[in-house]
């Protein structure tokens, strides 16, 4: 009997009746947490194009019920919400890599245990995670000494800096590139930032893709910076217009009455789950991406601080 054979029967090992048991439960499990979490957006999507009134009364649970497509027919004929997506693409983009070009090298300097003040500068970082100046400090700030308010630098500069990306950047350089590889490059007469650059970035696809994802998320989500920072409607972000539209139709729905005030209110409710799905769509094909690396990093990164 070959070693193949062998192998393959050793591989099949029947299981017991406890084994399959706890087999069950565990997929049981697995999907019923699958499921609480697909099923949220799943019933945004289908009440987007459901009618209002059966979303409200609780109709709308498995399938979508008297279809319409009016919600997602007003958002994309207004011309101010392309010129949000822009924005918010360009703030995102922007803003993604300033953050990784910042965190990342500050975070790999924190890991080196020959830095002179590495205790100093780790707590330097540390500090504003739990310490901040305040919103009415730092408007002061922007507005008079850098002069950034309602401009587009105000979206991805001043709040670039992450401290819980640098900590979660810094544990994974320390967990996963050894000692010796440093060491190992100085023979071969690497320097600093050689060794940075065709060593340590090549090898830390993981983390940079997690941080990445982090960022990108948080640019995209964010309005209420470009709600205190910006004045002019043509850099608002998409989130921001987004904002403006439910609040504008509540607002005009509330002031009237009888049928008026019903098409109104009915055609609010269609945008707002719209809204959510126009809004969260991109963002969300992101992941399918990087979810190698996005599991990979978390753990790594999770080792020990």
């Amino acid at each position: 009997m070959s070693e193949m054979t062998i192998r393959n029967r050793n591989n099949h090992i029947r299981k017991s009746k406890a084994d399959r048991i706890f087999d069950f439960i565990i997929y049981g499990v697995a999907a019923l947490l699958t499921l609480l979490a697909l099923y949220p957006m799943y019933f945004i999507l289908i009440a987007s194009i459901s009618d209002p009134n059966l979303v409200a009364k609780g109709d709308v649970l498995l399938f979508p019920r008297d279809m319409s497509l009016d919600g997602y027919a007003y958002l994309l004929s207004m011309g101010n919400l392309w010129g949000g997506y822009g924005n918010t693409i360009l703030y995102t983009l922007a803003g993604t890599v300033i953050m990784l070009v910042v965190n990342i090298p500050v975070a790999y300097s924190l890991s080196r245990k020959d830095l002179a003040g590495r205790g100093f500068f780790t707590f330097f970082f540390l500090f504003p995670m739990f310490f901040g100046g305040g919103l009415i400090p730092t408007f002061i700030i922007l507005n008079n000494t850098f002069h950034m308010v309602d401009s587009f630098w105000v979206m991805v500069l001043p709040f670039s800096v992450i401290s819980y990306y640098i900590v979660v950047a810094r544990t994974f350089f320390q967990t996963s590139l050894p000692a010796e590889l440093w060491d190992a490059a100085q023979i071969d007469g690497c320097g600093n930032l050689r060794y940075f650059f065709q060593v340590v970035l090549p090898l830390s696809k993981a983390i940079l893709a997690v941080i990445a994802l982090w960022a990108a998320v948080g640019h995209w989500n964010s309005y209420f910076n470009a709600m205190i920072y910006l004045r002019t409607p043509a850099r608002f972000p998409l989130q921001l217009i987004m904002r403006n539209i439910l609040i504008n139709n509540e607002m005009a729905a509330t002031a009237m009455t009888g049928s008026a005030a019903a098409e109104l209110n009915r055609k609010a409710n269609l945008i707002k789950y719209g809204a959510i799905v126009v809004s969260s769509l991109p963002i969300m094909t992101m992941y399918p991406f990087v979810q190698k690396y996005f599991n990979q990093g978390v753990m790594i990164g999770a080792l020990k601080g």
